[in-house]
């Protein structure tokens, strides 16, 4: 516990942004779930405390997730009972410790590197997209949307064209001026001033955004923005009705089909967006620390079980918050356990200056994020590693835009299998002509795929020639493509190619290539 506590000068300003990008995103998953409000909050306490505290991730942010509203939106109204819902949370977390002790967090290895950087770019075009209505003031869809298809027959691009046509000053102003501070925030003036470098500059903007609003409601403007700009947390009056806010799940809906159907779905959807959410936090990573994806599992199951019980909503790994989280300068996961702590804090105490706090001002800290996540630099970066990469990468980004964040990956995947067995395709059978003395080199695996290109380059063989066909480093030959390798041999005399083949007799495989004929 020592180590953490030693990064608590970057771990605690970091925990400040994370708990400012964390806020509006719990209420607007929460929105769109169908759900009450405090559930999306009580799942961000749970993801920070929790499972900051049980996971072997430095740097990972969990909390409701938006590639979750769907499957929650569905169910809610599926099960009619909210209480019946939490205890389909509660299952579904038992599931993920399940998951976590058969080892099913290998799967996420199997994820190619060009698919995980797409979908950090993805979620950051995603980002600016998504949060640009709100800087503006165009608050229709609820905050931490990331699907094409919007609940208010909309999508990402025709949002837009709506909220240019319904600008509102203030949150214009408010967010101009807090874009304006976060760059400025970025310069070598500020990071060389030992006092400056300590405040967040997210939390600088969110304090300059409540300032200028309140002084245009002071000044009684017509710009002054109105409550349905501002955050909108629910405030109790007293800690009696602040309990109240809490729920939980219902055992006597145990029977219930629909609650295991529910429980199943939320457990394999939360655990492969953590298993993909934590690859691309590892990638971020300044020190390129790994996390154990089964311990994660684990972690999140136990989260969800506790958010269950208290009537959060489900949890995943949030790749927003995480790289957030990153890009603060946090240094362990003590960061991720104080954003948890402050939220609660937040909430119970001081809710009502946070319902002061203009969207426009944390949209654009959101769309600044989201501009570190989808740098330039990142598409230069592929495009330079050729097309077997490049292609991928970009497929992912574009199929995460039209779509969503499950299915887009899904589809990166597809296409990045498809160049990985393009490119062993190609590898696997090597054919050299040098005068007329042709060299075919069979190398690693060569599978049924390889038959047509062996067959095409055997046929092209001229008469007289003479053939080489090594296969000393196959470590597999198909039998269709060793079958056709002695088709040629029985009637390679007859076009007077003189044909010899090196083979391995400690590869049984090897055994079944005949040896040519001599004329």
């Amino acid at each position: 516990m020592k180590k953490y506590f030693q990064g608590v000068g970057s771990d605690l300003p970091a925990s400040i942004v994370v708990v400012l990008v964390a806020l509006p995103l719990c209420l607007g998953i929460a929105l769109g779930s169908g759900a009450p409000l405090f559930s999306g909050i009580i799942a961000g306490i749970v993801g920070g405390i929790v499972i900051g505290i049980l996971s072997g991730s430095q740097l990972s942010v969990s909390g409701p997730a938006a590639g979750l509203t769907v499957i929650v939106a569905t169910a809610i109204l599926k099960l009619k009972v909210y209480e019946a819902f939490l205890l389909a949370v509660v299952i579904a977390g038992v599931i993920q410790v399940i998951f976590g002790y058969i080892r099913a967090g290998v799967l996420g290895d199997y994820v190619p590197n060009a698919v995980i950087k797409g979908m950090l770019a993805a979620i950051g075009c995603i980002l600016i997209l998504k949060q640009l209505p709100h800087l503006v003031g165009f608050d229709k869809d609820f905050e931490g949307d990331e699907t094409f298809a919007q609940a208010d027959q909309h999508n990402t691009f025709s949002a837009l064209g709506r909220a240019w046509e319904a600008l509102t000053p203030g949150a214009v102003l408010i967010g101009i001026v807090s874009l304006l501070l976060l760059i400025m925030w970025e310069r070598k003036l500020i990071k060389n001033n030992r006092f400056l470098q300590l405040v967040p500059g997210p939390l600088v903007v969110v304090l300059v955004g409540m300032v200028i609003n309140q002084y245009l409601g002071s000044s009684a403007s017509s710009i002054a923005l109105g409550a349905k700009h501002l955050v909108s947390l629910p405030v109790a009056e007293n800690i009696t009705a602040f309990f109240s806010f809490f729920s939980f799940p219902d055992i006597r809906h145990i029977s219930n089909p629909d609650v295991w159907i529910s429980a199943v779905t939320l457990a394999i959807v939360a655990s492969l967006e953590t298993l993909l959410g934590i690859e691309a936090v590892d990638k971020l990573d300044p020190l390129k620390r790994v996390t154990p994806p089964n311990r994660e599992l684990k972690a999140q199951g136990v989260g969800n079980i506790v958010s269950g019980l208290l009537g959060g909503l489900p949890l995943t790994s949030v790749v927003v918050r995480s790289s957030a989280n990153v890009s603060a300068g946090a240094k362990t996961k003590m960061s991720t356990i104080l954003h948890g702590s402050m939220l609660l804090v937040c909430v119970m105490f001081i809710p009502g200056i946070l319902n002061k706090i203009p969207l426009s001002a944390l949209a654009a800290v959101l769309i600044f994020t989201g501009y570190k996540l989808a740098r330039v630099s990142l598409f230069r970066e592929f495009f330079q590693k050729g097309w077997d990469q490049f292609i991928p990468f970009v497929v992912t980004i574009l199929a995460i835009l039209l779509t969503d964040l499950l299915m887009g990956i899904l589809i990166g995947i597809a296409v990045g299998l498809f160049f990985m067995v393009r490119s062993n395709f190609r590898s696997s059978v090597l054919v050299v002509n040098d005068a007329g003395n042709y060299l075919i080199r069979l190398r690693k695996d060569v599978s049924f795929l390889n038959k047509p290109i062996i067959k095409e380059k055997l046929e092209e063989v001229p008469e007289n020639a003479a053939v080489l066909i090594d296969a000393t480093r196959a470590d597999y030959i198909d039998k269709d493509v060793i079958e056709e390798i002695n088709n040629f041999l029985c009637h390679a005399h007859l076009k007077n190619i003189r044909v010899s083949i090196k083979k391995s007799m400690h590869r049984p495989m090897h055994r079944l290539l005949q040896e040519p004929k001599t004329v």
